[in-house]
C-alpha cells in the first residue's frame, strides 16, 4: 500500500493561469411536452468555472477576443446555422486545465488550475516561488519520464478543461528539499465572480454571480463522490437554504412527547358453538356423548371452612420446613463448633508437646543463661524430692549416708553443667565477637517523614567494616598457603600504620608465621600462634585510636572523668561497677547485689528459674505497644517484679478458673480503656483474656465476689509498687533531653531492624 497522499488547491495562479475550481456537473433532462414526444428529450450540459477578479484582470484581453467570438457565435446562432463553427487555436490555448503535481518524496498534492497553452519551464517558474527552489533545480516527470521545458501541455495530449498529474523532485534534495507548501490560514470569497457557462459545444457565455453569505449553518444530509472523477455531489438540501417554519406567535408543544400513548383494544377470541340433532334425514351418533348431572350445592360457611382447612395445612407444612431449616443450621453450627473445639485441642497438645520437646532440647543442649537457670532449677527440684523421699524412707545412719550419696551425686551433676558452660561460652564467644564487630560495622540509619529508610556510611564505619572483613579473614581455616600469606601481608601493611608496642608485636607474629610457613610446618603447629595473631588483632580493633567507632559499644569509657559518673559499690563482690550492671526492683530504696552476683547467689542457693516470667513480660510488653505506644510502666518492671505480682498477688493462677500452668496464662487489663499497671491487671488463661478483652460493662459481666477479690489485689499491688508512678514521670522527663538535640535533623533514628 502507498503512502497517503495530502491535497492542496492553490488559491491562485500566475502567469496568465486561470484558477478554475469546478462546482458541480449536472444533466439536466427536459421532456417535451409540447410535442408529446415521452422518447424525444434535450440535454443540457453545464459545466462552471469560478475565477477571482485578480484573475480576470491577468486574462482581460483573452475575455475580449472571448466576447466578440461570443458575439459572432450569437450571429451565426440567430442566422439558423446548421454547424457550429469550432473554437480558434488561439482560444484552445487560453483554455484551463487541472494541473496536479505530487511533491516527491513526501507524496503531497497540489492541484491548480494551468493555462494549457504555456510551457513545462513556466509551470516550474510558478512553483519555484511557493517552493522556494530555483527553477533549474525542479525536474516534472509524467509516468517516470522527464518532460521538457519547452513542451506544452497542449504537446503533452491534455484538452481544454481536462486533468493531469505530473511528479515533481528536486535535482538538489540536500540543499534545496521539497518541502509541501502550507495552505492559506484564512480565504476571503469575494463578493461577485464571474462564470463562464459553456451554452453549446463551441460557445461561451460569462455570467457575473452574486455571492450571497449564508446566515445559518445547513445540515449535511449525505452525498456521494465520482469514482473516476473525484467530484462530490450533494443531496439537495445542501444546495439550497431550507425554508423557514411561519412564526404563530404561540409556544407549541405535541401531545404525542407530553403524555403516554393509549390504545384500546378488545380481546375476544371468536368461537362457533352449534348443537345439532337426529332429525328425519339426519343421524347424529351419541357414542361419545357423556350424561352430566348436577351436584351437591356448597354453602359459603362450607367454602370458607374449605379454604381455611386448606390454609392450615399448607401453614403446618410450611412451619415443618422452616423448623427443619433452624434445626439443620443448629445442628451445623454445632458440628461447627465441635470442630472447632477439636482444633483448638489438638492445637494445645501439639503446642504442649513442642514446649516439652523445646524444654527438653534446652536441657540437654544449653546455650544460655536462661538454658542454665532452666537446669539448675531442675536440679533443686530433683535434690528436694530425693531428699524428701530419704527423709521418709530411711532414718538415723542410714539416712546420713543416703544423704552424702546425694551430696556426691549432686557435685556430680553441678560438675556436668559447668562443663557444659564452659563448652557454650567457647561456642559463644566467636558469635559475640562477629556480633561485636558487625554493630561497629553498621551504617547509620534514619527513617524519614515519608517512611523510607536511609543509610549513611561514615569513614569511621567504613574502617569498622575494613577491620571486620580482615579479622574473618585472619579467623578463617580454609586457606591455600598462597591465599594465607596474601592475608598476613594484607594485615601486616594495615597495622604498620600505627606504631606501639602492640602493632609491633603483631608484625613479630606475623613474620614468624611467614617463616614457619615458607619452611613447610603443618597447620595444626601453627594453631597456638594463629590464635595469638588473632587475640592481639582483635585487641588492635577494641582500640579507639586505631578504630574510632568502637568506643561508642566499649563498656569501660575512654575518658577517666565519665567513670565517676553512675558508678556504685557491690556488697557482694565489693568493686565498683556501671549503674547498669545492678538489677533494680521498683520498690528497692538502696543499690543491692550486681548483676554478676545475683546470678551467682541464685545458682549457689535460690536455683530460680525466671524463663516463664521473662515470656509472661514480653507478651505484656508486645500487647501494650500495639494498644499504647506511649506506655512507660510495663518497661520499668523486671523479672522480680513480675513473679511477685504474679506468685504472691495473684497466687501463680487464674482468677477465674484457677488453671495453674504459667504457660497458658497471661497479664491483661482489667479495664480496657485504661493503661496497664500492676493495680489495672488480672491474670487470666489466654481463651480467658481473649473474651474479657471483648466485654464492654465489667460490672455486668462478672460477679460481686469476683470484682471485690481483684480490687482487693489491686490495692495491695498499688502500696506494693508505690514508687511506680514517680519513675514513670523520671523516665518521660528523660526523653525531652534527647528530643532537644534532635531538633536539628529532619528524621529519627531507627533503633531497631526495619522489615
Amino acid at each position: 500500500m502507498s503512502e497517503p497522499e495530502s491535497e492542496t488547491v492553490s488559491p491562485e495562479a500566475s502567469f496568465g493561469a486561470m484558477l478554475q475550481v469546478t462546482q458541480t456537473e449536472t444533466q439536466v433532462r427536459e421532456d417535451d411536452d409540447d410535442d408529446g414526444d415521452g422518447d424525444a428529450e434535450s440535454t443540457h450540459e453545464f459545466k462552471v468555472d469560478v475565477c477571482t477578479a485578480t484573475d480576470m484582470l491577468l486574462k482581460e484581453e483573452n475575455i475580449k477576443e472571448l466576447h466578440k467570438d461570443q458575439r459572432d457565435q450569437d450571429d451565426i446562432n440567430k442566422q439558423g446555422s446548421e454547424s457550429n463553427q469550432t473554437l480558434s487555436s488561439s482560444d484552445v490555448g487560453s483554455s484551463t486545465a487541472t494541473v496536479k503535481i505530487l511533491l516527491m518524496p513526501e507524496r503531497h498534492m497540489i492541484t491548480v488550475a494551468f493555462t494549457i497553452g504555456l510551457t513545462i519551464l513556466d509551470l516550474k517558474k510558478h512553483f519555484s516561488l511557493d517552493l522556494r527552489v530555483p527553477s533549474d533545480i525542479i525536474q516534472i516527470t509524467l509516468d517516470d519520464k522527464s518532460v521538457d521545458d519547452d513542451q506544452t501541455l497542449i504537446d503533452i495530449g491534455v484538452q481544454p478543461h481536462g486533468m493531469i498529474q505530473f511528479e515533481m523532485s528536486s535535482l538538489d534534495p540536500e540543499n534545496y528539499p521539497m518541502r509541501p507548501v502550507k495552505p492559506q490560514q484564512e480565504y476571503n470569497m469575494p463578493d461577485v465572480i464571474t462564470v463562464r457557462v459553456q451554452t453549446d459545444t463551441d460557445s461561451y457565455q460569462d455570467v457575473v454571480v452574486e455571492i450571497e453569505r449564508a446566515t445559518r449553518g445547513k445540515a449535511f444530509l449525505g452525498g456521494y463522490r465520482h469514482k473516476v472523477t473525484k467530484t462530490e455531489f450533494h443531496h439537495a438540501a445542501v444546495q439550497t437554504m431550507p425554508k423557514k417554519r411561519p412564526d404563530r406567535d404561540t409556544e407549541m408543544f405535541s401531545r404525542d412527547t407530553q403524555t403516554v400513548e393509549l390504545k384500546n383494544q378488545a380481546q375476544q377470541c371468536s368461537k362457533n358453538a352449534s348443537t345439532q340433532m337426529t332429525k328425519i334425514g339426519c343421524y347424529v351418533s351419541n357414542m361419545e356423548d357423556k350424561l352430566i348431572t348436577p351436584g351437591t350445592y356448597i354453602t359459603a360457611e362450607e367454602y370458607h371452612s374449605k379454604r381455611l382447612r386448606a390454609v392450615i395445612t399448607l401453614q403446618s407444612y410450611v412451619r415443618r420446613w422452616l423448623a427443619k431449616c433452624f434445626t439443620d443450621s443448629l445442628r451445623q453450627a454445632k458440628e461447627q463448633r465441635l470442630a472447632w473445639l477439636e482444633n483448638e485441642r489438638r492445637r494445645k497438645k501439639e503446642e504442649k508437646e513442642q514446649q516439652i520437646r523445646d524444654e527438653y532440647h534446652r536441657r540437654m543442649n544449653p546455650e544460655s543463661k536462661a538454658d542454665f537457670d532452666l537446669l539448675y532449677n531442675a536440679l533443686k527440684k530433683w535434690r528436694m524430692e530425693e531428699v524428701e523421699r530419704i527423709n521418709v524412707t530411711v532414718s538415723g545412719a542410714e539416712r546420713k549416708a543416703a544423704l552424702c550419696a546425694l551430696l556426691e551425686q549432686e557435685t556430680q551433676f553441678i560438675s556436668s553443667i559447668e562443663r557444659h558452660r564452659m563448652a557454650a561460652g567457647t561456642r559463644n564467644q566467636d558469635k559475640a565477637i562477629q556480633a561485636f564487630l558487625n554493630k561497629c560495622a553498621e551504617p547509620k540509619k534514619w527513617r524519614a517523614f515519608d517512611g523510607k529508610v536511609t543509610q549513611m556510611d561514615t569513614q569511621f564505619t567504613i574502617r569498622a567494616k575494613e577491620l571486620r572483613d580482615l579479622y574473618s579473614s585472619i579467623t578463617r581455616a580454609q586457606f591455600t598457603k598462597d591465599e594465607r600469606l596474601d592475608v598476613l601481608l594484607t594485615l601486616k601493611h594495615t597495622v604498620k600504620e600505627h606504631k606501639c608496642k602492640l602493632t609491633q608485636d603483631i608484625v613479630d607474629l606475623i613474620d614468624r608465621e611467614v617463616d614457619l610457613l615458607m619452611r613447610g610446618v603443618k597447620k595444626s603447629n601453627l594453631e597456638g600462634l594463629r590464635k595469638r595473631i588473632a587475640t592481639l588483632f582483635l585487641q588492635y580493633i577494641k582500640t579507639p585510636a586505631f578504630n574510632p567507632q568502637v568506643s561508642k559499644f566499649l563498656q569501660v569509657p575512654q575518658d577517666p572523668a565519665d567513670l565517676k559518673k553512675n558508678i556504685y559499690l557491690c556488697h557482694g563482690c565489693n568493686e565498683y561497677q556501671s549503674s547498669t550492671d545492678f538489677a533494680l526492683k521498683t520498690n528497692a530504696s538502696a543499690v543491692g547485689l550486681c548483676g554478676r552476683c545475683l546470678d551467682l547467689d541464685n545458682e549457689a542457693r535460690r536455683r530460680e528459674d525466671f524463663s516463664l516470667y521473662k515470656n509472661l513480660l514480653r507478651c505484656l510488653r508486645e500487647s501494650e505497644a500495639e494498644c499504647s505506644p506511649e506506655a512507660k510502666i510495663t518497661y520499668l518492671l523486671q523479672e522480680q517484679d513480675l513473679r511477685y505480682l504474679v506468685d504472691v498477688l495473684w497466687g501463680s493462677q487464674s482468677a477465674l478458673s484457677g488453671w495453674k500452668d504459667l504457660h497458658d496464662l497471661l497479664l491483661v487489663r482489667w479495664e480496657k480503656h485504661l493503661d496497664w499497671s500492676p493495680w489495672n491487671c488480672i491474670l487470666l488463661t489466654k481463651d480467658e483474656a481473649a473474651a474479657h478483652l471483648k466485654l464492654e460493662n465489667i460490672e455486668k459481666a462478672y460477679d460481686v465476689v469476683v470484682i471485690r477479690n481483684v480490687k482487693q489485689k489491686h490495692a495491695l499491688a498499688r502500696k506494693y509498687f508505690s514508687q511506680i508512678p514517680a519513675m514513670a514521670e523520671c523516665l518521660h522527663d528523660t526523653e525531652i533531653q534527647p528530643a532537644a538535640l534532635s531538633n536539628l535533623l529532619v528524621s529519627k533514628p531507627i533503633t531497631k531492624e526495619t522489615k
